[in-house]
């Protein structure tokens, strides 16, 4: 079998270094050469067509911004940005996959080499699953922009604004979705695609660093017509409220009473290997809404959510899955359909209705 050809592109030659032993280590990466900044990034890139291609962000001459959208431009190729752990990393790095980046791998500027080697097995992953996915690649361009939430009632929105429904008439009293690779562009397709009034929360779970999930809500609020913020430990479930899970902790739904819902986060289970972990939060949603919550799993690694939406399943709920053709890495999609989990199994821009349609 063939190795996978990669492009790194980093001005510090300390991380060219630490990337390509983290990369080579692996055994099936062949790691064609090392740009200094943005601008020989692309030059090298056109001239090698590798097969993935990991780009930093701040560099002299062209920053990894402008080397990514004008890459995704001339030569679409798979793009992971490595990213600095700060909100300033996060948004830069949100601003990458809207130009097309496929993913980011978190790096602490300040951390020792021994430290770096902590992410390889990450990293590599992240360089394995797109790799296999080169091909999504090729006809992917750049986020348009959503609608502003300000614009909500333009004639041209997709949907009506649906009905008020009371918790009694609600089918759904509430969504969960989790994500991982490939998650922030797909939960921005979704969540700034869902009309305004519906009065279903949902509580959302992607595979993020603390430092990114609060950049991240404040960014979906901004375009989505349903408010979006980062959940707080034991504030009481809203309708109609977006509520994305803080990454480094595990976010559940908790019960007071028969109508009193509240979000609690805490550290527990301390063994899990995400945090925040699908599996928790559907498994607690199932528990606290039985037979009136719904489970949706988007593009990413593994199989975390297959458990969570087992659980709602089981406990009379409904269950939704991203297709393969549309996922950047077609993995917890698959674990949850390959179990026979899923209720529909629907292209990405089809999503936000269908959950409108099930709730």
């Amino acid at each position: 079998m063939s190795k996978i050809r990669v492009l790194i592109v980093d001005d510090s030659a300390f991380m060219r270094r630490v990337i390509r032993q983290m990369l080579e280590d692996g055994g099936d990466v062949e790691v064609l050469g090392a740009a200094r900044d943005g601008a020989e990034g692309v030059e090298m890139a056109l001239q090698l067509k590798p097969d993935v291609i990991t780009m930093d962000i701040e560099m002299p001459r062209m920053n990894g911004l402008e080397a990514t959208e004008r890459i995704m431009e001339q030569m679409p190729t798979p793009i992971i940005m490595v990213s600095s752990l700060t909100v300033e990393g996060a948004k830069a790095t949100f601003d990458a996959l809207d130009k097309g980046a496929a993913d980011y791998i978190s790096k602490n500027l300040t951390t020792s080499a021994l430290d770096l080697m902590k992410i390889q097995e990450e990293f590599l992953g992240k360089i394995r699953a797109v790799a296999r996915r080169k091909h999504y690649f090729t006809s992917l361009r750049p986020v348009k922009k959503p609608v502003p939430a300000a614009a909500a009632h333009s004639p041209s929105m997709p949907y009506p604004a649906p009905a008020k429904k009371s918790f009694a008439t609600q089918k759904m009293a509430l969504v969960s979705i989790g994500a991982s690779t490939g998650g922030p562009r797909a939960l921005q397709e979704v969540l700034s695609n869902l009309p305004e009034g519906l009065s279903t929360p949902f509580l959302v779970a992607v595979h993020m660093p603390k430092a990114f999930t609060g950049a991240f809500a404040e960014r979906l609020n901004e375009i989505c017509r349903l408010p979006v913020k980062e959940a707080e430990n034991g504030e009481k479930v809203r309708p109609g409220q977006v509520f994305l899970s803080p990454g480094g902790s595990q976010t559940k739904i908790k019960r007071r009473g028969l109508t009193d819902f509240y979000i609690q986060i805490d550290d527990e289970p301390r063994g899990a290997l995400y945090k925040p972990c699908v599996d928790v939060c559907m498994s607690s949603v199932a528990e606290c809404y039985p037979g009136r919550s719904m489970g949706v799993i988007l593009t990413g690694m593994g199989h975390d959510g297959r458990e969570g939406m087992r659980h709602i399943k089981e406990k009379g709920g409904k269950t939704l899955a991203q297709n393969e053709e549309t996922c950047t890495v077609y993995g917890m999609p698959k674990a949850v359909i390959d179990a026979g989990l899923a209720d529909k199994v629907v292209p990405l821009d089809k999503i936000a209705a269908e959950i409108v349609n099930m709730i």
